[in-house]
């Protein structure tokens, strides 16, 4: 059942944090980045993983899927407005991430070092903070 992109735009607008307003994307894209790369915290060490490094131990399919979800959120940075140097910058991140990531365990632990959507978010952040001041959320 299709719906018209009135009733979408209405339903959107009900939804919090679906909206297309710089605030919502950023939420979502925030939301992506901690469970692609920060989902839980390694016992006996400080480092975070996500299901980036965990979906991509799975040959092939594992290293799209996450390059799918990588690429999602350049998507997102590009219905922000952002410059093409940015998304161009943003999109190689994920390939590179995703072919280092294909290769058979040098891969894996590139993955496990190398975390994209966390440069991204970086470079979106940086862009909100600056030309969308009211999306900035302080961290307690």
């Amino acid at each position: 059942m299709a719906i018209s992109q009135d009733q979408f735009d209405r339903i959107a607008r009900e939804l919090p944090g679906f909206g297309r307003d710089p605030a919502s994307i950023r939420r979502r894209i925030e939301a992506m980045e901690a469970m692609l790369e920060g989902l839980f915290v390694i016992p006996g060490t400080n480092r975070r993983v996500g299901l980036d490094s965990l979906v991509g131990l799975i040959p092939v399919v594992g290293d799209l899927a996450t390059a799918a979800m990588g690429a999602w959120i350049v998507w997102e940075a590009r219905n922000l407005g952002m410059s093409k140097w940015q998304i161009t910058r943003m999109a190689a991140n994920v390939g590179v991430d995703t072919l280092v990531g294909a290769i058979p365990f040098a891969g894996d632990l590139f993955d496990f070092l190398y975390k994209s959507n966390t440069k991204n978010l970086r470079i979106i952040r940086k862009h909100l903070d600056r030309h969308h001041p009211a999306t900035v959320t302080i961290d307690a």
